[in-house]
């Protein structure tokens, strides 16, 4: 290789180093935090000046006066995002039998009576999964109302007015962040637990 072709090879290197490496990641950063912000810094959530939650994965909650995630399988504690996924327990495990017959116990404690959907009472593929099925929102939103102290009607037309349709004639869901959200900035209260 003569040195006009090494002079060549290295001009090249150089070119698409500042194009690739520089104005091309800077360019979408830009761009990104113009045209979807909220979305460009991580979809995340603030109550009273500090960062609470992502709209992207769910956050332990046990407050009975807000809304429950899917039950989440990963160790440690549930939504840990250093653990994600599922526990790969097959449907004639007894472990598995337990972990619903439990999480049945739970909600019929609260006055949650069935049937249930499958995202009330089995783990999600990876533990982190922030959004419940429409069906589920409306059976928690009875208790939610009780221990909230805000009305029925409105938390289930708050339900309906988050509820998003699914890609291809999926079922309806909720993110569960969102939806909490609004239930924290209207009770002004931040129930989040501090797992980090």
């Amino acid at each position: 290789m003569n040195a006009k072709h090494v002079r060549n090879v290295i001009a090249l290197f150089a070119m698409f180093w500042v194009l690739l490496g520089i104005v091309y990641p800077s360019s979408v950063t830009v761009l990104a935090n113009l045209l979807f912000p909220f979305q460009a810094k991580g979809s995340l959530y603030e109550l009273d000046g500090r960062v609470v939650a992502s709209e992207l994965i769910c956050q332990p909650v046990s407050d009975p006066a807000l809304f429950w995630f899917r039950p989440s399988a990963t160790s440690n504690f549930p939504c840990n995002p250093l653990d994600s996924g599922g526990s790969n327990i097959g449907p004639t495990n007894k472990k598995l039998v337990e972990d619903i017959r439990s999480r049945i116990e739970l909600l019929k404690s609260y006055g949650i009576s069935g049937p249930y959907p499958s995202d009330m009472v089995m783990d999600s593929g990876s533990g982190l999964e922030p959004y419940i099925s429409l069906q589920n929102a409306l059976l928690q939103a009875q208790r939610v109302s009780k221990y909230s102290g805000i009305p029925y009607e409105e938390i289930v037309e708050l339900i309906n007015r988050l509820k998003e349709g699914g890609l291809f004639a999926e079922e309806e869901r909720i993110n569960v962040i969102k939806l909490n959200m609004e239930l924290l900035r209207w009770m002004r209260k931040d129930h989040f637990q501090k797992v980090y």
